[in-house]
């Protein structure tokens, strides 16, 4: 299997880059899918950054950081009162999927409780500051920015427990304690916001108690990788566990299951043992090994990811358990974005 990087860089990032609504953000997914996905995530919008941010194209990152920036002024009121109260309903939380143009908060029954992605929009803000290409202009957005900071740390966020990455049980998970360690130690390097000491170095605490463990119920779980790319907080010791148990426990042919009995897309009417396999899982591989300077494993995993692509050059969200057949969440921003990058590393390999 051979690749055309540029060509496929070119091409994926265009069903990304499609998925930008004017306001700024990305739907998770085509507008037109009946699934959902037609909504604006926090999360989901950072990573699909991600393709834009390690090809240079940073007008477009810059437009979603910008609307980040409109979306938490908006709701102002909303993370003052948590400031100074403190959530304790997953309602009373940053909401972590909004309408993608008026930026309205969705009512209905939600996990809302989403640390990590929280910590991802503070990262992209400060990320754009410490290049000189930040969006933070105006003395209201440098006082949101610091609130973000606040928010957090008023959480005690390296002991709250939260719906993670899933967005499902509440616990207290690493890859959230990973996300905001990582937004933190940014931010604590722009002069203008301030960042406590000790919410940093509780969150370190907190996160090597933890591992290599995702939660108290997983053990494994495909989240971990986050804390290897892109938020560079894991240890070398650390990384080849994450590595090392991710790729024995959770491996399968068209993608990753996220941790074990997942029901989410289980292929089993018992939802107990089949699995979804998570395209965007090989490409993260193929990143990390890349990084790391493993050309032929970061190799191997690239064309894993590649085989996960539809015949009409899209990366779904998932496969069901040993099928070829893929969920209606295709594309997946997320998903092409992860693609993108591992294009962009292992090219960078030679």
């Amino acid at each position: 299997m051979t690749f055309d990087f540029d060509t496929e860089i070119k091409q994926h990032l265009a069903v990304v880059r499609s998925l930008q609504k004017p306001s700024g953000v990305f739907t998770a997914s085509a507008f037109d899918v009946d699934t959902g996905y037609d909504k604006a995530w926090l999360r989901d919008i950072y990573f699909m950054t991600l393709g834009f941010l390690e090809t240079g194209e940073l007008e477009v990152v810059r437009k979603a950081a910008k609307a980040f920036l409109k979306l938490f002024v908006k709701h102002k009121d909303k993370i003052n009162w948590a400031i100074e109260n403190k959530p304790h309903e997953a309602w009373q939380y940053i909401h972590a999927r909004f309408h993608p143009e008026t930026f309205e908060e969705y009512w209905e029954e939600w996990g809302n409780s989403q640390n990590d992605a929280v910590g991802e929009v503070l990262n992209l803000i400060v990320t754009l500051e410490q290049m000189d290409q930040g969006v933070v202009k105006t003395a209201e957005e440098r006082e949101m920015v610091q609130k973000i900071v606040d928010y957090l740390v008023n959480l005690e966020y390296w002991q709250d427990a939260d719906n993670g990455i899933w967005e499902e049980n509440m616990e207290v998970h690493a890859s959230s304690i990973g996300s905001v360690v990582a937004a933190l130690r940014k931010a604590d390097e722009i002069e203008w916001l301030y960042v406590p000491a000790h919410a940093i170095e509780r969150g370190e605490h907190a996160l090597r108690a933890l591992l290599p463990r995702e939660s108290v119920t997983k053990f494994c779980d495909l989240a971990l990788l986050s804390l290897i790319y892109p938020f560079a907080v894991t240890t070398e010791e650390e990384t080849s566990e994450i590595l090392r148990n991710v790729e024995y426990h959770l491996v399968r042919d068209k993608g990753i299951i996220r941790y074990k009995l997942d029901r989410y897309y289980n292929n089993n009417i018992d939802g107990y043992s089949e699995e979804a396999e998570w395209c965007f899982g090989l490409a993260w591989l193929a990143i990390i090994y890349a990084e790391l300077g493993e050309k032929e494993k970061a190799y191997y995993w690239l064309r894993k990811a590649k085989g996960t692509v539809t015949p009409d050059g899209k990366v779904p969200e998932l496969y069901y358990s040993h099928s070829d057949t893929y969920n209606h969440n295709t594309p997946l921003g997320w998903s092409e974005s992860m693609y993108v990058v591992a294009l962009l590393k292992v090219k960078g390999l030679g």
